[in-house]
């Protein structure tokens, strides 16, 4: 398993976990950390699903997830872990 911030363009992998609260314990609080994983749920992001790394460069990185492309913050994209 891979952060999927790690990902090359063009590479695929499937969403296995998703990381929220451990590194941030003493930064935010459980609203906060509840709200960031119902947000990356709606975007698509859930476990199970294949991903397609479009862009992978600077802060903010491209994904297609089913037939949707999502911009995705790179430090929100080190919390998904995917399996290539």
């Amino acid at each position: 398993m891979i952060p999927l911030g790690l990902l090359s363009a063009g590479e695929n992998g499937e969403i296995v976990e998703i990381v929220f609260g451990k590194g941030e314990a003493g930064r935010a609080g459980s609203a906060e950390q509840d709200k960031s994983m119902v947000r990356v749920e709606e975007m698509g992001l859930r476990i199970g699903k294949n991903v397609e790394m479009l862009t992978n460069g600077g802060s903010t990185i491209l994904l297609r997830v089913d037939e949707a492309r999502i911009a995705l913050a790179r430090r929100m994209a080190m919390k998904i872990m995917v399996r290539r």
